[in-house]
């Protein structure tokens, strides 16, 4: 992954490129062990696990669109969000993953999600 071209303008969005492309040249995800990657925004949250040696997304939870959840972006709707995908996962028969934070700071929302993914029985 590459920075994009130019200069970030807002400091609060290059803090957090930087430490999206920190994370992203450590956390790599495989067939046996698939990225999970938390996209967060103020209205929405979206999980992916994707598997990078073949660019494939395995999985995805949403709370907008067709196949939304309706849960809310907070805490407890975060936990639930991590618990759907781990259901999601298991029929996939995958039990291990890595996490991707995405640049965003690992606490509030980003913390539930986790900790949801770990009571679905998903090792992170």
């Amino acid at each position: 992954m590459r920075k994009p071209i130019g200069k970030i303008g807002a400091p609060k969005r290059a803090k957090q490129m930087r430490r999206k492309l920190a994370i992203r040249k450590k956390v790599k995800g495989t067939a046996e062990r698939p990225r999970i990657c938390a996209i967060r925004s103020n209205r929405h949250l979206v999980v992916q696990v994707i598997d990078d040696v073949e660019s494939k997304t395995i999985a995805s939870v949403q709370t907008f669109g067709k196949n939304a959840l309706k849960a809310k972006v907070d805490r407890e709707g975060a936990k639930v969000i991590g618990q759907e995908m781990a259901k999601r996962l298991q029929k996939e028969k995958i039990l291990e993953a890595v996490f991707d934070r995405n640049g965003n700071i690992y606490t509030g929302i980003v913390a539930a999600l986790a900790e949801g993914l770990r009571e679905g029985g998903i090792k992170i």
